[in-house]
């Protein structure tokens, strides 16, 4: 569990659960999954890349703003 302060932005922050986000970091499966859902970003990757929301069923792009714009997947892929 690391990271940097300086990338404490809007648009590269999410809110996981303690559990999630100590899977992410300790579990192989769970990270690769998470760095395919956008969930987990190494710090040189864009934070403009869709986002999956899995309560919703739904992907996203964050905005720098804070507010999130709706990503059509089929359209993407």
């Amino acid at each position: 569990m690391g990271g940097s302060k300086l990338l404490d932005t809007v648009d590269n922050l999410m809110m996981v659960c303690s559990r999630y986000n100590g899977e992410m970091e300790s579990t192989s499966k769970v990270a690769r999954d998470a760095r395919g859902w956008g969930h987990k970003l190494s710090n040189w990757e864009d934070t403009s890349r869709p986002v999956f929301d899995c309560v919703r069923f739904q992907w996203w792009i964050l905005s720098p703003d804070g507010s999130r714009v709706e990503f059509d997947a089929k359209e993407a892929f």
